[in-house]
């Protein structure tokens, strides 16, 4: 069946939903066919700068060589085995996953997905604490199950049915557009104030737990202002709630250390894990401290899917985790967000359009505006800016609250003339539209 026939039958077959079309609908997309490193080939022989890192799972590089190897190996010895009891390489990962945790994070649970973990690490909040209160950042995302898009504001859309009970938003500390002057080191405490104090009243002794991105994503790519999770993870400490930080875009080397918290001097309660933890194979962590997890575990508790801790998707995380540790991956990361970010900041200075550019590492944004004074979204011209570069051979997403920021999450192989040749495209795209 050639590629216009299998494109045919797709229309016909496949459920194409919002997270499939984005801004360009699949069935007008590239068929990709093959991959490798920072580059994806579709079905007519063309050739796209990955920066999105395909899903953000393939962000050690399309088809990892040590991750293959290790699969295909794997694939031979032990792909499934029951979820009842361990295999070894679950094991395996388990402690090496361990060594690369701050104090008290020793424990994890290996799942699938990122909303997996995030709904695991909810259901354990609150069996530890005995509370069932959930706050949430208000441009939040965690997930696309019903429990985590409960808790992902920034995707909240009508017609999805009622939210599960007790969850809360809490406003986000987004320095481009807040409410109030975001001027000063700690221009973030009222919002913060007003957040505990939201909480106090509408879970008020039942508050179990604060889930937050320790940088906004999919919301926006939204820096943390210095010193806000740290004041945050205190104001739960007095209230006996726990600290959950969704890592799963952020951690494993992205944005230039191990784990994103530990560029803001605080150790969450628990952590979650996923997207190129499985070097582009399902798999995804919960993980916690020693009481945490007991606490939870009293009574009895059981969470998990048919293909959870599978053996072969193990053996690819614990490949993954050879890949960050021994090729130094944050380092990698700190070198390609230095280079796209002056290139970024020269466009930048270029165009009027570029309003603010932030992040860090392999993961950073550029907000378009209509307007650097009033700050007015460019939301069309965001669409047809993605379409430009689409059709230019360079693959990102559109992000944010007005899906007016270009979120750029380029892989951890890719190459100066690379990043060199995403930035001109982008260039390019920007001058059709100034």
């Amino acid at each position: 069946m050639d590629i216009e026939a299998l494109r045919a039958a797709g229309a016909r077959h496949l459920i194409q939903g919002e997270l499939l079309s984005d801004v360009v609908p699949a069935i007008d997309g590239p068929v990709f066919v093959r991959a490798a490193g920072a580059e994806i080939f579709d079905a007519d022989g063309r050739a796209y700068l990955d920066f999105n890192s395909g899903q953000m799972c393939s962000a050690l590089g399309h088809n990892n060589p040590r991750v293959t190897e290790a699969v295909r190996k794997g694939l031979g010895v032990l792909t499934h085995a029951s979820s009842v009891y361990f295999n070894e390489p679950q094991l395996r990962l388990a402690a090496r996953l361990a060594e690369t945790f701050d104090a008290p994070l020793s424990r994890s649970l290996f799942i699938q997905s990122g909303a997996d973990s995030n709904e695991a690490a909810l259901l354990f909040a609150r069996r530890a604490t005995g509370r069932t209160g959930i706050g949430a950042l208000h441009l939040s995302f965690h997930g696309y199950t019903d429990v985590t898009r409960a808790i992902s504001f920034a995707a909240s859309t009508a017609g999805n049915g009622p939210s599960i009970p007790d969850v809360h938003a809490i406003p986000a500390p987004y320095a481009y557009r807040a409410p109030v002057d975001a001027d000063g080191e700690g221009w973030w405490r009222p919002l913060l104030a007003i957040a505990f104090d939201l909480l106090d009243r509408e879970c008020p002794g039942n508050l179990a737990a604060v889930i937050a991105e320790p940088l906004i994503s999919a919301g926006g790519v939204i820096e943390m202002p210095p010193g806000y999770l740290m004041a945050l993870k205190a104001g739960l400490e007095e209230r006996g709630a726990l600290l959950i930080l969704d890592e799963a875009q952020t951690g494993l080397g992205k944005l230039g250390t191990m784990y994103a918290y530990q560029q803001h001097g605080v150790v969450p309660d628990i952590m979650t894990l996923s997207k190129h933890f499985g070097g582009g194979l399902p798999v995804s962590a919960m993980v916690t401290t020693d009481p945490v997890a007991e606490r939870a575990l009293e009574g009895g508790l059981t969470f998990g899917h048919s293909h959870s801790s599978d053996p072969i998707a193990c053996t690819a995380g614990l490949a993954s985790l050879d890949e960050i540790i021994e090729e130094d991956v944050p380092a990698k990361a700190r070198a390609i967000g230095a280079r796209w970010r002056e290139r970024m900041e020269e466009l930048q200075q270029q165009f009027p359009m570029v309003g603010d550019v932030r992040g860090r590492g392999c993961l950073q944004g550029v907000e378009l505006v209509r307007d650097r004074a009033t700050r007015e979204p460019a939301v069309r011209e965001a669409q047809e800016i993605y379409r430009d570069c689409l059709g230019d051979g360079l693959l990102f997403s559109v992000r944010g609250q007005h899906r007016n920021v270009l979120r750029f999450v380029p892989p951890f192989c890719t190459g100066e003339e690379q990043i060199d040749r995403a930035a001109a495209i982008l260039e390019r795209a920007l001058a059709r539209r100034s």
